[in-house]
Formats: structure tokens, sequence, C-alpha cells
């Protein structure tokens, strides 16, 4: 359900599959620990289905409001424009929180926010 890695200092986690209402803590939790363990490098979340679900999409934006307070820079990638369009609406825009970037493509998510952390 989740694998990660680091690729030019960021951190990519990936969601492997919808995880569903009962697992989203879980999931949640793995990522903020993945999160804490890896500051301050800049994290992206991939979103692997063609149309992630509510809870994967709400598993990213619950990512972004843990890791603004952090000052940890959140992108998230997935091919789906619905998904990214729910990601640009419901993320937080607390100021607390970097602004979530969200991206089509993993490569490009990936290239920006080692930039943005440079």
């Amino acid at each position: 359900m989740l694998s990660y890695g680091i690729e030019h200092g960021v951190l990519v986690i990936t969601v492997d599959g919808d995880p569903g209402r009962d697992d989203r803590p879980v999931l949640a939790q793995a990522i903020s620990d993945l999160v804490r363990a890896h500051r301050p490098a800049p994290v992206v979340i991939v979103l692997d289905e063609p149309a992630p679900g509510d809870a994967a999409v709400g598993v990213a934006l619950q990512a972004h409001r843990l890791c603004g307070p952090l000052g940890v820079l959140v992108s998230v990638a997935t091919h789906s424009a619905a998904a990214r369009r729910i990601l640009e609406a419901e993320a937080d825009t607390d100021t607390h929180c970097t602004r979530l970037v969200v991206h089509a493509r993993v490569d490009t998510a990936i290239a920006a926010a080692f930039a943005a952390a440079m």
C-alpha cells in the first residue's frame, strides 16, 4: 500500500491503491513518521491509481496539513485530473502551511521539489 525512496534529495512516497477509510489513519501515521524521519527533505506523494479514491486524496491532504508547521514542502503527483482539482480546492490555506503543489507527472514533481529545496 505504501512505498518510499529518496530521489535527488526528495522523499518520494507512493500510495499504491486506495487505502479505504479504515486504513487511512494507519497510512497517515506511516507518512507522518517518514516525513519526520527525513525532515527537512521536501516530500512528493504519488497517488499511483488512475483514479485515486477519496481516502487516498484525504491522506495526501492530511500529510500537507502535517508538513506545513514542520516547514516541509509537500507536492502531490497524480495522473487523475479530477483528483488534482480536488487537491487544489481542498488544500489547507492556513498561514502555517506552504501551498500544496500538485503535478500530473512524478518526474516533474520531483524536479520542482528538488529545485525549490536548493
